[in-house]
């Protein structure tokens, strides 16, 4: 899932210090999960803006509320009206989210209350780890589920490195090797013949670094006007 975290609240107080009618929108999927932006924590922050503002002597209406998925135009048509009574929207959601509302609705203004830090899951109660970047060419089946172009500090497909030692990546002793790991999984499912197998160079043209990417899916595709 995408994981995210709060801005500052100093950067979110000054990004809404024109406002007066603020909506704190939170997203009920991925941010809530990870306990970033879901209601619980838009009705915390619109409290603490509500006090901010109170102290500052600043006459503000904040409300707050959340819909299932700021990422998709039908959840956001469902409370468009509603959006429409803002000033500001404080979004809660990832940077995916703010960006569909801006598309789907121009007129809003719209403000980003986190900041989105990868993609990953959780190891422990409130600790995410990253683990995909989203490189549009998976190498998992080389690899056996261990993804070397994330874990890997240089995106490696062909290592380890000679910075490695004792199991431990040169760029922190905290952090694990990544080539050290597959390797151990590799041997144990008696695989280990697939590290003597050289991969060529990655395409990076379908990760971000050939532009944004477009998915299509002709079996399901609709077009706009039905």
């Amino acid at each position: 899932m995408i994981i995210a975290e709060r801005k500052p609240f100093a950067q979110i107080k000054e990004m809404l210090a024109p406002y007066q009618r603020i909506c704190v929108l939170g997203c009920g999927t991925c941010v809530t999960v990870c306990m970033a932006g879901g209601q619980k924590e838009a009705e915390e922050l619109a409290a603490l803006i509500r006090i901010q503002r109170k102290q500052d002597r600043q006459e503000a209406t904040v409300e707050a509320f959340t819909i299932e998925r700021q990422c998709e135009f039908e959840f956001i048509d469902q409370v468009l009206e509603r959006l429409k009574g803002y000033d500001a929207i404080l979004s809660l959601a990832c940077g995916i989210g703010v960006q569909t509302l801006v598309e789907h609705v121009p007129a809003l203004r719209v403000m980003p209350g986190l900041n989105t830090k990868f993609m990953g899951y959780p190891v422990a109660q409130g600790v995410w780890v990253e683990r995909c970047l989203g490189c549009g060419d998976c190498v998992l089946h080389l690899t056996e589920g261990i993804c070397p172009i994330t874990r890997c500090a240089k995106s490696l497909l062909n290592g380890p490195c000679g910075g490695s030692a004792e199991g431990k990546c040169e760029v922190s002793k905290e952090l694990d090797c990544a080539w050290h790991l597959i390797h151990d999984r590799l041997a144990s499912l008696g695989r280990l013949s697939l590290m003597a197998e050289i991969q060529p160079p990655k395409d990076w043209s379908s990760s971000h670094h050939g532009g944004p990417r477009t998915i299509v899916r002709e079996d399901v595709k609709l077009d706009r006007g039905e």
